[in-house]
């Protein structure tokens, strides 16, 4: 279990990692959508207990909102 526990922690850490490295080349408002889209998403879910469609569509809201701020 604990081993489990390691390698979860490290896919983890490598997973944002590479996602940061990943927006080097995105615009301001396309860092913005993506930041709103992300922020909807756990919003969504800890509103709805995890519910897809409640993440799903947070992720849509914030991802219009993070577009609209962005300009």
């Amino acid at each position: 279990m604990k081993t489990l526990s390691v390698t979860t922690r490290i896919l983890t850490s490598l997973l944002v990692v590479s996602s940061l490295a990943a927006c080097s080349g995105m615009t301001r408002q396309e860092k913005d959508t993506a930041i709103g889209a992300g922020a909807g998403a756990v919003g969504g879910a800890i509103l709805t207990g995890g519910g897809a469609l409640g993440t799903v569509g947070g992720a849509a809201v914030g991802g219009v909102i993070g577009h609209e701020v962005g300009k």
